[in-house]
């Protein structure tokens, strides 16, 4: 199995980085979860709706959807913040990358551990810029909700390509599939990880800062 990979990039200022995070998070997260399963015999099941929550974000000029599961907002922001703490802990110039990597279990015989299998891989790239005033802050405010919603179109339009997604399980295969462990939601199989970077993305993080400047001089 080939496993896709797709990489994201955003430049963000320091009080950013959790919203922009979990917008991107869990935009993936909503297209990739379905409702529970509900199995009447092997191989024959219903599958429970979705609930949804637009969420506004307090340091961008941006809203999101994302699945309106608790449970699952708590896995994600404990993650986002562990991230955000090692960023800003890392002494660097603030740059690292978190990714949402979605797998499937295959069984192995005993005593070996079951074999986890990747196929997606979101990578996010995040460049923390540090601004010198108010209005630079407010203006970043509105690029990076710019930049997001691009993201997020950016995100639905891989999703709806028709490309590989693990066969509906059965009811004894389920676990191999899907995080039943929630009570209200399921989503495939998936860990975040993350990586702090030592340098910050010079190109990038200059762009940003030219985008500011010419917003200023109008």
């Amino acid at each position: 199995m080939n496993c896709r990979s797709e990489v994201l990039e955003v430049t963000v200022e320091a009080r950013q980085v959790e919203e922009a995070m979990l917008a991107l998070l869990h935009t993936i997260l909503l297209h990739r979860s379905t409702g529970k399963f509900h199995y009447k015999k092997e191989g024959t099941y219903s599958i429970g709706t979705v609930g949804t929550l637009d969420i506004d974000c307090d340091f961008i000029d941006f809203t999101f959807v994302r699945v309106s599961s608790e449970e699952l907002d708590r896995v994600i922001r404990k993650a986002v913040s562990e991230f955000k703490d090692a960023l800003s802990n890392s002494g660097s110039d603030g740059m690292g990358q978190i990714s949402l990597e979605f797998y499937q279990k295959k069984k192995s015989r005993w005593p070996f551990s079951d074999e986890c299998i990747p196929w997606e891989v979101w990578s996010i790239k995040v460049n923390v810029v540090n601004l010198a005033n108010e209005q630079e802050r407010q203006i970043c405010r509105e690029k990076v909700g710019e930049k997001l919603g691009e993201k997020v179109i950016n995100v639905v339009e891989v999703i709806n390509r028709h490309e590989y997604l693990p066969k509906m399980p059965t009811q004894s295969e389920v676990d191999n599939v899907f995080d039943t462990s929630l009570k209200d939601v399921q989503p495939y199989l998936y860990k975040i990880t993350y990586q702090i970077t030592d340098s910050l993305g010079t190109s990038v993080s200059t762009t940003m800062r030219r985008l500011i400047k010419d917003t200023l001089a109008l």
